[in-house]
């Protein structure tokens, strides 16, 4: 990850803890979060290694396989906040005590959407600088 941009190199480093440190905390069994744990870590690594590649002038797929993996891992990360949200928060719990009901539905859709159009206008604006390019 020395290779990336600092603020990539953050973002990458920064949700790979987050998506670590829910491996932490000890379970019965093996479940829903655990599954989107293993999605966003096999995200991040592909998402570390394609910005690796950037830095020796990778083209072609790897800049939407970047965007739409590093995508992924945030969305991921987001999701399981969305309904931590709602299991911890005071005024949040009451409207979705089960996580099934419509408010929860309802908020995780607009999350959903927000991260396809961000998915979106990553694949087609991210284009690496020219210094980002440049071999060290």
């Amino acid at each position: 990850m020395a290779e990336c941009s600092g603020w990539t190199a953050l973002f990458l480093a920064t949700t790979v803890l987050t998506s670590v440190t829910g491996f932490m905390f000890p379970s019965a069994s093996f479940g829903p979060p655990q599954i989107l744990g293993m999605l966003s870590l096999i995200a991040l690594a592909i998402a570390i290694a394609t910005s690796a590649f950037y830095v020796y002038h990778a083209a072609g797929p790897w800049r939407w396989i970047y965007a739409v993996t590093a995508v992924l891992s945030l969305y991921l990360n987001v999701f399981v906040g969305v309904v931590r949200s709602f299991d911890k928060i005071p005024f949040l719990h009451p409207l979705a005590p089960t996580g099934s009901e419509p408010p929860f539905k309802v908020a995780q859709l607009i999350v959903l959407l927000i991260f396809v159009a961000l998915g979106i206008v990553a694949i087609r604006r991210f284009h690496p600088t020219a210094s980002s390019r440049a071999v060290s």
